[in-house]
């Protein structure tokens, strides 16, 4: 009996999409509304997000047009379905949009789903290079998160918020962030994020002009990294000691530091252009440092034939 009952289980999952197909000419309202959804859903897992898109809209335009009868939840599955596609179709902006309705639509009716969906909108405005938007948003989350007793969450959030106030070149509020997430994330015993937030707590010192505070927070970031061999972190921390050190008028260190990077990132199957010439020129600025001009010259010269290929393309 067994049997027989999963074998119809299984054909039933092979026709589900051509029944819903099926289904749409006959009935309205939310069951129609339901039923574009639902399809909308099957077909973005498939990775077709063009035609998923397009049906995660009409499933938007029947709830809209149904007004107060349709469950507030129903607009916000639609909003967020149709956030997702435009994300997968990379365009960001109007997916954060989307995004933003749906949570908008689903903290009225007190959803447990809108934090997670807010998280995600945050990452998205980061995404977009909307900083304030994304600070805004994940404003509200960490005050969410810590009403639920959810330090882990706070402590990510209050993560993307120092990112975004240090990529506005706001340094004292991404600092005060960036330590804010690290107490939660020393509270949780998480090794590995509290040396993300020391690598950019360096990052934030040095710019303000605490050269010896960096080299502490470096050190410290660095010291977790080469114990857990997570070269990639390993080398953004080393980075990070080296500015701190020419910051601080340790140039011979600065130099070795520096030079070991460039190595590191130079040897890597990637190559990230950007980061090496700004270790580059790092580097040119030490050697300026120690009076060895005419290698810096040298680097200066060479770095700017590069950037000019950069720029142009």
């Amino acid at each position: 009996m067994s049997d027989h009952s999963e074998g119809e289980d299984n054909s039933e999952d092979i026709i589900t999409e051509e029944m819903l197909w099926e289904k749409i000419p006959e009935v309205q309202g939310l069951d129609r509304a339901n039923t574009y959804y639902e399809l909308s859903a099957r077909i973005y897992a498939r990775g077709q997000y063009d035609e998923a898109l397009a049906l995660a809209e009409t499933a938007r335009d029947i709830y809209a047009d149904l007004g107060a009868i349709a469950p507030a939840e129903g607009l916000a599955q639609a909003y967020s379905a149709i956030g997702y596609n435009l994300n997968q179709l990379k365009r960001m902006n109007e997916a954060a949009t989307a995004m933003s309705k749906a949570v908008e639509l689903l903290r009225e009716t007190k959803s447990p789903i809108a934090i997670e969906l807010a998280c995600t909108l945050g990452e998205w405005w980061y995404g977009s290079k909307e900083y304030e938007k994304t600070i805004e948003c994940m404003n509200q989350c960490v005050q969410e998160h810590l009403v639920d007793g959810n330090d882990s969450g706070a402590a990510n959030d209050l993560h993307l918020i120092g990112c975004a106030y240090r990529e506005s070149k706001n340094y004292e509020k991404a600092l005060e962030a960036f330590k804010e997430s690290r107490a939660l994330f020393k509270k949780l015993k998480e090794v590995i994020n509290v040396a993300r937030c020391d690598q950019k707590i360096a990052h934030c010192l040095t710019e303000l002009g605490d050269a010896e505070g960096a080299l502490i927070a470096a050190q410290k970031s660095l010291d977790v990294f080469v114990t857990a061999h997570d070269h990639r972190r390993e080398t953004y921390s080393s980075f990070e000691l080296g500015k701190a050190q020419l910051a601080g008028g340790y140039f011979e260190e600065a130099l070795m530091t520096l030079e070991n990077v460039l190595e590191s990132v130079t040897e890597s199957e990637f190559k990230d252009f950007e980061f090496i010439i700004d270790i580059e020129r790092k580097i040119a600025h030490t050697l300026n440092k120690l009076d060895r001009t005419d290698e810096a010259n040298e680097i200066i010269r060479r770095l700017d034939a590069v950037t000019e290929v950069i720029d142009e393309a």
